[in-house]
């Protein structure tokens, strides 16, 4: 494989892991995902610098939330042999575990909104790879406001 589709992978890889670890509520896992000095700016939020404010911000949502981020069409640009640039459709849906569960799942709640993540990379000296900067935006919603 050569050097530019390792890293859009392993880029991808990490964007994948992110989401996944949000839905398990593993915030620390999360965090660590991104660069000691990682930036995200969440819609309609203010910017979350370092890893410690990434997780307080994630702890301070009721533990009975529910998310799922389905990720389609990543593309990553790759920038060099240590930084990338990636851009991910994110439909977000929420829930609440207090809501019984039936044959379909629990029903969703709130608005479900289709969005996307502006995700700047860099491989770390421990040669993996980590989101630097993650820009996640709101761009069309359903239901709720």
């Amino acid at each position: 494989m050569n050097e530019e589709r390792s890293i859009d992978v392993a880029c991808r890889d990490t964007i994948a892991r992110a989401a996944r670890l949000v839905d398990l509520q593993d915030y620390e896992g999360f965090a660590a995902l991104f660069t000691e000095d990682g930036v995200l700016q969440r819609p309609g939020g203010e910017p979350l610098h370092g890893r410690a404010a990434m997780v307080a911000a994630y702890r301070a949502r009721p533990a009975t939330r529910i998310t799922r981020h389905l990720l389609a069409g990543t593309v990553v640009d790759v920038l060099s042999a240590d930084e990338a640039l990636a851009h991910s459709a994110v439909l977000l849906w929420v829930g609440d575990q207090a809501d019984e569960p039936g044959p379909n799942g629990r029903p969703a709640r709130g608005a479900q909104v289709a969005g996307e993540f502006e995700d700047r990379l860099r491989r770390c000296d421990d040669g993996r790879w980590r989101i630097a900067h993650r820009v996640a935006r709101f761009v069309l919603h359903a239901g709720g406001t």
